[in-house]
């Protein structure tokens, strides 16, 4: 192991150390100032303020109570990614784990405060303090953080993906022949809570048919919203022929965006993972969009107006190859 490999494993044992930490840190706060106090509070306790900043929702004590695991629950994902592969030696992947920890950590500590403040020593929830300029100040701070997140992200290595020059080289293409490549992608995982997703919308519109509130069809279209996009989101199949570099979405391959092979420039292959671009689904940065379906090797491809799009699908190596050769061929 050389010089370099040495401080990259160190910074990286630093890095996750240091995330760790935050999220230790938040959770242990988030738990002991509900337990702390709560001989001093309301059950259930306020935690909904309408408009004129008067309560109007409550939620039981042990409920309020949980908010650490949804904390544990964001951060265990976060940290999973930091610890995935080499995330945490390049740099855009670090600011978008610091980020929104820092945010998030930040939030659920303010809201939690603010809740616990105006609950304190109050017999019933419905004489619970007035919120207005608090929630502000949440918010703002919680933004402060998550800069200060985005700041803390920043120093370290900075690991590039292959450079956009290293295309590998175009197959050569005998006269007459019409070669076709075709690839896909499939997140189950992704696909599974889509599912998930809908079966709770079509339970919630059957509760609200039989004579539940009618609220719950504001729930049920919600997660049958979420749980389409997730479909939709979760698979993609990618073409490329003589005539075009063709992308398709979801499992009925609609709706489809084709692009002719003369408005490609050329074509390459990248590690690309979901930290690196902002998560999963179509994620756009200026100028370098990227379809991500898994993390891993990706297709990208340039476009002769200088645009950038990477796909996560398999066989990309051969995929960027024929574009090259197609590409070649037209100029």
């Amino acid at each position: 192991m050389n010089d370099s490999s040495v401080r990259d494993v160190a910074f990286r044992r630093r890095f996750l150390l240091a995330t760790g930490a935050w999220a230790v840190l938040v959770a242990a706060v988030l738990v002991a100032v509900p337990l702390m106090f709560e001989s001093r509070l309301p059950d259930p306790l306020a935690t909904h303020w309408g408009p004129s900043g008067e309560p109007n929702g409550s939620m039981p004590f042990a409920v309020f109570a949980l908010a650490a695991l949804l904390w544990v629950l964001v951060a265990g994902v976060v940290l999973g990614a930091a610890a995935a592969g080499r995330v945490a030696l390049r740099r855009a992947a670090r600011r978008w784990i610091t980020a929104p920890l820092g945010w998030i950590g930040a939030l659920l500590i303010g809201l939690q405060a603010t809740t616990v403040a105006a609950n304190l020593d109050r017999r019933r929830w419905e004489d619970a303090a007035s919120l207005g300029w608090q929630a502000v100040v949440v918010i703002v701070a919680a933004f402060a953080v998550g800069g200060l997140g985005w700041l803390a992200g920043r120093p370290g290595p900075d690991e590039r993906p292959v450079a956009a020059g290293s295309a590998p080289e175009a197959l050569v293409l005998n006269q007459g022949e019409r070669p076709v490549w075709v690839s896909a992608a499939a997140s189950p995982v992704g696909a599974g809570v889509a599912l998930v997703a809908l079966a709770a919308a079509a339970s919630l519109g059957v509760c609200a048919f039989l004579g539940l509130p009618p609220e719950l069809w504001i729930g049920a279209a919600v997660f049958a919203i979420a749980g389409l996009a997730g479909l939709w989101l979760t698979s993609i199949r990618v073409k490329v022929s003589p005539e075009a570099f063709t992308v398709s979405y979801g499992p009925l391959r609609w709706p489809s965006r084709s692009v002719p092979i003369g408005g490609l420039d050329r074509a390459w292959t990248e590690e690309r993972h979901p930290a690196d671009v902002g998560g999963w689904g179509y994620r756009g940065l200026p100028g370098r969009n990227t379809i991500m379906i898994r993390g891993g090797e990706c297709l990208v491809v340039r476009y002769t107006s200088g645009g950038e799009l990477g796909i996560s699908v398999d066989d990309a190596t051969r995929g960027a190859a024929l574009i090259n050769a197609l590409v070649s061929g037209k100029h």
